[in-house]
């Protein structure tokens, strides 16, 4: 199927999928719009023998897409700005300490924790994997993801203080997450023992340290030109640029793009808008992206549903992932509560945060994005199908029931 093929179905099935959420389902629109999709290929395959020519183009259609691809070349930037940009600044200041600390100390806990219990689990069923590729599924699935995070948050009407700590790591943990999933695949290639920990260092602050001081220029200089002009359109073209080339130009450069987005998303959320722009042009531009936003969101999460239609299964593979679920919600408790725990020697934390963090560490498309880049050699399949279960419970079940599980914790305290 042709490029413009591919476009035209995605287009509209997001666009059926989003009207019908909006007028019967009434769910948030990343979950409505998943589960018709879900449902949908579910449909399909069971349909299978009846409509085999329906199947047949439907799964040509999903196959047809690299996701990977698309989510982290293309639609990741864009997501991950428009997120940003209604970051409160100040809030985030506040709650620096535990952000830093659960997007990097946590992101390591619990790539550990989960590396270690799936190797075991796939002992107990006689499917040895060599470590290095099981801390290579925790690397994978760790990361909590800030399109899932984000899309959700804004409905859940969690505490404000939990939903800046939650959105913050979501966005800052990713250059973590890279580092570790870099280095790990280096390992698997090479050996875990030709691993240099200089070369680590220097991968995180190049990944890292690079990504949010480029995006610190990008987002300057996107203000200082935003600043001299006075025209709408011209503004939302600049920022258009800023997200598209500031993201092309960190992959050429070797730094992490996506932490670049989220730094030129604050700045110009916070410093551009309310210092550089007029009212017509600020809610021009607030509204744009949040129209953007919309629109990938629905994308993304209506490919997600169809990826059922192209991943390839076992009764065990499916036991194994159900009981990940459960490894990946106990590692995700453990990461959050050491961090916690530590700073709440010096600081005050609501109560229950731990278990709101803990069900609001939500999985998404930046998971199945990483599992899909795993070369065949690394058990790609086998680790598909696992974080897929894993990120469509997250978004179904806690994504769904994260405002009312805050609710009956405050009614409820332990």
């Amino acid at each position: 199927m042709g490029i413009s093929g591919i476009v035209t179905f995605t287009l509209v099935l997001a666009a059926v999928f989003a009207y019908l959420n909006h007028r019967f389902i009434k769910w948030p629109p990343t979950i409505g719009i998943m589960v018709l999709s879900l449902a949908m290929s579910i449909v399909l395959v069971m349909c299978g023998q009846i409509f085999p020519a329906l199947v047949d183009k439907s799964k040509e259609l999903a196959a047809s897409i690299n996701f990977r691809e698309l989510l982290m070349n293309f639609m990741l930037s864009f997501l991950l700005f428009a997120g940003a940009i209604h970051v409160d600044a100040e809030k985030l200041r506040k709650e620096a300490w535990p952000v830093l600390l659960l997007s990097t100390l946590g992101t390591i806990i619990s790539t550990t924790l989960i590396g270690g219990m799936t190797w075991q689990l796939f002992q107990w069923f006689h499917f040895p994997i060599p470590f290095i590729y099981c801390l290579l599924f925790g690397a994978v699935i760790s990361p909590t993801d800030p399109i899932a995070v984000l899309a959700i948050l804004r409905r859940a009407n969690i505490p404000e203080s939990l939903d800046v700590k939650i959105s913050g790591e979501s966005l800052f943990n990713d250059g973590v997450a890279v580092v570790i999933f870099v280095t790990l695949v280096d390992a698997a290639h090479s050996g875990i023992s030709a691993v240099d920990f200089a070369d680590v260092g220097k991968l995180f602050m190049q990944e890292a340290v690079g990504g949010l001081l480029f995006g610190a220029i990008l987002g300057y200089a996107g203000y200082f030109a935003l600043r001299s002009i006075d025209d709408h359109n011209v503004e939302v073209l600049i920022t258009l640029a800023i997200v598209a080339g500031g993201y092309y130009m960190a992959g050429h450069l070797h730094i992490s793009g996506p932490l670049a987005m989220v730094v030129a998303g604050i700045i110009t959320g916070n410093k551009t808008r309310h210092e550089a722009l007029s009212d017509t042009s600020r809610d021009y531009l607030g509204k744009f992206w949040e129209l953007i936003d919309e629109i990938l969101n629905a994308i993304l999460f209506m490919l997600i549903g169809l990826e059922i239609l192209v991943i390839k299964t076992s009764t065990m593979l499916l036991l194994i992932g159900v009981i990940s679920i459960f490894i990946t919600l106990f590692a995700r408790w453990i990461s959050v509560f050491l961090p916690v725990s530590a700073l709440r020697l010096r600081r005050r934390f609501e109560k229950n945060s731990v278990a709101i963090l803990t069900w609001g560490g939500l999985r998404g498309g930046l998971s199945v994005a990483l599992a899909l880049s795993l070369d065949q050699s690394m058990y790609r399949d086998e680790f598909v199908v696992i974080t897929y279960i894993v990120v469509v419970y997250s978004i179904l079940v806690q994504g769904l029931t994260i405002g009312g599980f805050a609710r009956w914790l405050t009614r409820h305290p332990f």
